[in-house]
């Protein structure tokens, strides 16, 4: 069985960290090696969700920043196969571009992804709307704002919860555009 034997391989690459008498960090693995058993994993079992999960949590969170990309740029790779049920692992790697990274440009290339993956109702509305916020924390206060409000005018956002918190990051944003009129 496919499912089985990428169960498997996971284990193994996991194990292969430690072994008997040494123990290898996850920065020192070759990650070219790395995301080569993930991909092998996700052909054998594509429904598999652990591969994407290690990469974008495992493997991505070391302090290479090359190593990093390597693996965000995989994640958004085989994101677009099952949106449905990879946004999570897109969403955190727009966390990792943003924050780790420090690359707002990548980041918001990553959330753009996300948001234009289609009608897949399975990913919510908090992740289709990363590139929002993405923009705000690049400074570009004005395109959030329009896109922001769209959204808000669209009807798409439908719990009272979600539009009274997207009414009132509008209004910020409103504020922040007109102060900076203002100066």
């Amino acid at each position: 069985q496919p499912e089985v034997l990428a169960r498997i391989l996971m284990l193994w690459l996991q194990a292969f960290d430690y072994q008997p008498g040494i123990s290898i960090a996850f920065q020192d693995l070759d990650y070219r090696r790395v995301e080569a058993w993930l991909a092998r994993m996700l052909e054998l079992d594509p429904g598999f969700q652990y591969p994407l999960l290690a990469a974008s949590r495992l493997y991505g969170e070391v302090t290479d920043p090359d190593k990093q990309r390597r693996m965000v740029a995989f994640v958004a790779a085989r994101f677009d196969e099952d949106p449905a049920r990879r946004w999570q692992w897109l969403a955190h790697a727009v966390y990792i571009a943003k924050h780790r990274l420090v690359d707002l440009d990548y980041a918001l290339r990553l959330a753009r992804q996300l948001a234009n993956a289609g009608d897949h109702a399975a990913i919510p509305n908090w992740a289709r709307q990363m590139h929002i916020f993405v923009l705000e924390n690049m400074g570009e206060i004005e395109s959030a704002k329009v896109l922001l409000g769209g959204l808000l005018d669209s009807g798409e956002i439908t719990d009272p919860r979600e539009r009274w918190f997207l009414s009132q990051r509008l209004a910020e944003l409103e504020q922040r555009v007109a102060e900076e009129k203002a100066d």
